[in-house]
């Protein structure tokens, strides 16, 4: 493969951020010169696209497609990984148009120091280090060959930011504070060790997910004492924060003991359309580790059902088409796992069908013990002047935080 010439790429980068700036995910002209001048294609230098059967197929990024492809809004997957049954995709290059608004969120400044909690590609580095210059950007993975890589693509294009090899759930304490954090990882709770080593005052923006799609992107705020924000409307889609010597789950084994079959009144499609829906599912007994997807119809591709499955093996499988209002669900193993998905669907139409916008998160150094139950009225989170709803507590590995529903208006 030829190296693109400046020209093959330069004009497609602009083409990028004027598209960025036209959408209203780029406001900030120093953001928008960042995507221009930064060669996206210097740090994918391979990716892969799914075609019609599923099967991830290489594209060649230094053909006219494969720039077209690179400088555009999409998520680049570049690295696949062998799991017998099936190829898992690993590290990527987030969506440009995410990434920036996640920047702009920030609201980052000439002169602050920020910490990436996955380091990935390097290409959000290099954006960092054009807007603040590269002694102020500072990055960590846990992968050693990750930041090699990304380390060499970023000198070769001029850039030499503080790069380090360590679990991203320590930060980076021998380089804080930091002014701001942004995490390019999801996570199922926010360490502390982030609110050690960020300023009072700071942000961080992370994608906090409890279980598998079960939350969403939060901009949280350090106070003396906490962590607190809220969630946003935009949605990440961020693979799970990884650790050292960690390997991938092995693929729940279905249980055909204590099979059941029933009929449900909760449509498959809010379950899935909501990521709200899937969070309240964690506050009502839906075990740690469920597993959620869709069954595909072998000829047209197109899903047919829903389904669940747990580490213990128990499972759930609902159809997407219905008979007169109801859906059939069958279920396999001692917990019935959908009753949990109905719980939480009828916790969200008591509520208004709440949006992000009304969830807020809290993160304390202690664990907060107590929790008010559902219907209790706790006062108003400081700065919002809005009544809150304590939700339950999550289960005990994450009794760090604490998840408020405020009030419709």
């Amino acid at each position: 493969m030829t190296a693109p010439s400046a020209a093959d790429w330069a004009a497609r980068a602009q083409r990028l951020a004027d598209l960025l700036a036209a959408q209203g995910d780029v406001h900030h002209p120093a953001w928008r010169s960042a995507v221009a001048a930064v060669p996206r294609h210097v740090f994918v230098p391979g990716a892969y696209r799914q075609d019609d059967t599923g099967t991830w197929q290489p594209v060649d990024v230094t053909s006219p497609a494969g720039l077209d492809l690179v400088y555009s809004p999409t998520t680049l997957l570049t690295a696949l990984a062998d799991r017998g049954t099936h190829q898992e995709s690993l590290p990527s290059s987030t969506k440009p148009d995410l990434m920036l608004r996640m920047l702009e969120a920030l609201d980052i400044h000439d002169g602050h120091k920020v910490l990436e909690i996955g380091t990935g590609t390097g290409y959000n580095a290099a954006v960092l280090s054009h807007r603040l210059g590269a002694n102020l950007v500072f990055s960590v993975d846990v992968d050693t060959e990750l930041v090699d890589s990304a380390r060499r693509r970023l000198h070769r294009i001029g850039f030499r930011p503080t790069l380090a090899t360590a679990d991203g759930a320590g930060g980076l304490p021998g380089h804080a504070p930091f002014d701001r954090i942004i995490a390019t990882c999801s996570v199922p709770t926010v360490p502390w060790a982030w609110a050690e080593q960020l300023c009072v005052g700071g942000r961080i923006l992370v994608d906090v997910k409890v279980a598998p799609e079960a939350g969403n992107l939060v901009l949280l705020y350090r106070h003396p004492d906490r962590l607190e924000g809220r969630f946003t409307t935009r949605c990440g889609s961020f693979m799970t924060m990884r650790h050292h010597h960690e390997d991938a789950p092995a693929p729940p084994q279905p249980r055909s003991e204590h099979t059941r079959r029933r009929t449900t009144t909760i449509p498959p499609h809010p379950w899935w359309d909501h990521r709200v829906s899937r969070l309240l599912a964690q506050f009502q007994g839906l075990p740690a580790g469920v597993h959620i997807g869709m069954h595909l119809d072998p000829d047209t591709r197109q899903p047919t059902a829903s389904f669940l499955s747990a580490p213990d093996g128990c499972w759930a499988t609902v159809r997407l088409i219905s008979s007169r209002g109801h859906y059939d669900l069958i279920e396999g193993g001692p917990t019935a796992l959908w009753d949990s998905v109905e719980r939480a669907h009828q916790v969200w139409l008591e509520h208004e069908q709440p949006d992000w916008t009304r969830f807020g998160l809290t993160i304390t150094r202690l664990p907060v013990m107590t929790c008010p139950p559902m219907d209790a009225v706790a006062p108003p989170v400081s700065g919002d002047g809005g009544t809150h709803l304590p939700l339950r507590r999550l289960p005990t590995r994450y009794r760090d935080a604490h998840i408020s529903l405020t009030r419709s208006s």
